[in-house]
């Protein structure tokens, strides 16, 4: 990949990220190895430590759109209800759509 081009996308990725979190609010996007220490993130716990842990926050983010994807027989729905089981012992609400 040529420089110009790479510095061209990697510009345009920023400006599309800045656009977002002026819609959607700062932290709508999260990369990974780049979340904030300074500003704890409410979490939900999967049920799976292992994942929790590679998510990066120990969890998956509360009050936010979780998207769960993957092949069929993959654990997609035991994970999902694993996650709105946990919101609800924490005394929230979860909807698995």
């Amino acid at each position: 990949m040529s420089q110009p081009n790479f510095e061209g996308k990697k510009k345009a990725l920023e400006l599309a990220i800045t656009h977002i979190e002026k819609q959607f609010g700062q932290g709508s996007i999260m990369s990974l190895g780049k979340h904030s220490t300074t500003r704890a993130i409410s979490v939900i716990k999967t049920g799976a430590l292992s994942l929790d842990v590679a998510l990066g926050i120990g969890g998956v983010p509360r009050g936010r759109i979780v998207e769960i994807y993957g092949p069929e027989s993959s654990g997609k729905s035991t994970l999902a209800t694993h996650v709105v089981a946990n919101a609800q012992k924490m005394g929230g609400l979860a909807a698995y759509i």
